[in-house]
C-alpha cells in the first residue's frame, strides 16, 4: 500500500477538520440561537407557526439532514483532491490485491 505525505495527510485532515467545525457552528446556531431568540421570533410565520416554534419542531432537523449530504459531498471532493480512492480501499480492506 502507498504511503502518504505527513505534509500532505496533515492538510488533508486540517480541511476536513476545517468543514467538521463550520458545520458544527451552523448546527449549534440552528439549534440553540432560536431558542435565545425565541421572542423576536415568535413575530414571523413560516407554513402557519412562529418561526421559533417550526425551528425548534422541524427545522433544526431539517438542517441537520442537510448538513449530512453537504458534508457527505464536500468530504468526497476533497478525498478526490487529495488522491483518496475509496474503491481501492475497500479492496486492501477486503484482503483482495489492487494494481497501481
Amino acid at each position: 500500500m502507498k504511503r502518504i505525505e505527513k505534509r500532505r495527510a496533515d492538510a488533508y485532515f486540517r480541511e476536513k477538520n476545517t468543514y467538521m467545525v463550520i458545520y458544527f457552528i451552523i448546527w449549534a446556531i440552528v439549534s440553540y440561537g432560536v431558542v435565545l431568540f425565541a421572542e423576536p421570533l415568535s413575530d414571523i410565520y413560516f407554513n402557519g407557526f412562529p418561526l421559533h416554534y417550526y425551528m425548534g419542531a422541524q427545522g433544526a432537523l431539517a438542517v441537520f439532514i442537510i448538513l449530512l449530504f453537504v458534508n457527505a459531498f464536500v468530504g468526497d471532493k476533497i478525498d478526490k483532491k487529495y488522491g483518496i480512492d475509496h474503491n481501492k480501499n475497500e479492496a486492501i480492506g477486503r484482503g483482495t490485491t489492487v494494481d497501481h
